[in-house]
């Protein structure tokens, strides 16, 4: 059955791949959940999605070879800050695979154990997230009104939303088992830890509070503000502390970037409803930590992972060591009298940045951030958009430095599917600029 609707919607993407990309956006987010299929025929890697990927890239390139467009489809700025370090550090670590620590594969934390696998895994399948973006950009680009690819953007926030309600609710689970130290890996039966969840729902929300508050339309405005409510609620269940904070930090910029009454009116009764709605169990987990010094508050990552990582730097503190560096650290492999346990990343995503690219990836990729963060801004105050859409696009920018400041404390710089939204307001961004007559 997913042969035959995949092989479908491949022939209708033939007629115009932005079919492709509108299904793309709506599937993309929840591809890495256990509702959506991830192999078909028993192969791994061959399902709906990438299907559906590798189809609208087909169907564009063969529009882009007759017109010319082919060769814009990749901004120099992507290629050469994001895409090239990332591919150096894939090459770099491919090296390694061999090297990786015996417990990996003894526990069964690893989807490889081959350099085709590491290279499918840890490069091809994060860069297919670019892929995505480029693609949103091309559609958007051809199309008349921009506005429309915020209606699948919706559908896919309201899928994801509703899939943490649903799953907490049929559960039973309660609030403060939820909450606690010791259950934060009950939502991973999704397919998802909750601290992705969560970072991916603080950029939702993001992008539908800055677009509702710009938002002229009177249609979408009430739809608008009743996906804040679905995401708002489903951010709560994760009770993740990085997207408590990124949520913060979402309505702080709100505060600072539209200083009027009407915001202050609008956060002042969201903050009176939060503190009668909100049950017990968020403030409890927000406190979790506190008087018990650093280690605790960072529910002992600074101790158990950082502290134990920085050594590794010096292995390599130019270039980095290689995707996934973790795997084969000295750390990992016993090698320093200390051994972490249990973990495949950092929690940091700048700290695993550093290791796996070294300083000069870390330098490259924030540049790119940097850039994109501009051309967010930008485009929030461009004359020649709707009202909608310069609202969308400042609430990417406060998306974005939501997500960079909860990466302290886990997530990659690199791409993965907690970033499915933000790279979707990037090709969004990329396909606007590409609209507007060259200067």
């Amino acid at each position: 059955m997913y042969v035959c609707v995949s092989l479908i919607g491949c022939a209708f993407i033939l007629l115009d791949f932005r079919i492709g990309v509108v299904l793309l956006i709506v599937l993309l987010p929840i591809s890495r959940s256990y509702v959506f299929p991830h192999a078909m025929l028993g192969i791994t890697g061959l399902n709906p999605l990438n299907l559906l990927l590798v189809g609208t890239l087909g169907s564009y390139v063969f529009q882009g070879l007759s017109d010319g467009s082919l060769r814009r489809f990749v901004p120099r700025s992507l290629l050469w800050l994001y895409i090239v370090p990332i591919l150096t550090a894939g090459a770099l670590g491919s090296r390694h695979v061999g090297d990786i620590a015996p417990g990996f594969y003894i526990y069964d934390m690893l989807d490889f154990d081959s350099v085709a696998g590491y290279v499918r895994n840890l490069v091809v399948k994060p860069l297919s997230l670019v892929i995505f973006a480029l693609l949103v950009g091309a559609a958007v680009s051809r199309s008349e009104k921009p506005e429309k690819f915020l209606i699948p953007t919706l559908v896919s926030i309201w899928v994801m939303g509703s899939m943490v309600i649903v799953f907490v609710y049929s559960s039973g689970v309660a609030l403060g088992e939820l909450a606690s130290s010791s259950s934060r890996e009950t939502l991973s039966a999704l397919g998802l830890h909750a601290n992705d969840l969560g970072r991916l729902y603080a950029v939702a929300y993001a992008l539908l509070l800055f677009t509702w508050a710009e938002s002229k339309d009177p249609g979408l405005r009430p739809a608008l503000l009743a996906s804040m409510g679905l995401v708002v609620t489903a951010l709560v269940l994760t009770f993740s502390r990085g997207a408590f904070l990124g949520f913060i930090v979402v309505n702080v910029l709100f505060l600072l970037w539209r200083r009027n009454a009407k915001t202050l009116v609008f956060l002042g009764l969201m903050v009176a409803v939060a503190l009668f709605l909100i049950p017990g169990a968020v403030y409890d987990r927000v406190a979790t930590g506190f008087g018990s010094g650093l280690d605790a508050i960072s529910a002992g990552r600074i101790e158990g992972i950082w502290l134990p990582l920085l050594p590794e730097i010096l292995r390599s503190p130019i270039y980095g060591s290689g995707l996934g560096s973790i795997l084969w650290s000295e750390v990992m492999r016993g090698e320093r009298g200390v051994t972490i346990l249990g973990v495949t990343q950092a929690h940091n995503a700048y700290l695993e940045t550093v290791l796996d690219m070294g300083i000069a990836g870390l330098i490259l990729v924030c540049a790119y951030f940097g850039h994109v963060w501009k051309d967010f801004r930008a485009l929030s105050v461009d004359p020649s958009s709707s009202p909608t859409l310069r609202g969308f696009y400042l609430g990417a920018a406060a998306g974005l430095v939501s997500f960079l400041v909860a990466g302290i404390a886990g997530s990659y710089l690199t791409p993965v599917t907690e970033q499915s939204f933000l790279w979707l307001a990037i090709g969004m961004m990329y396909g606007q600029r590409a609209r507007k007559p060259a200067k």
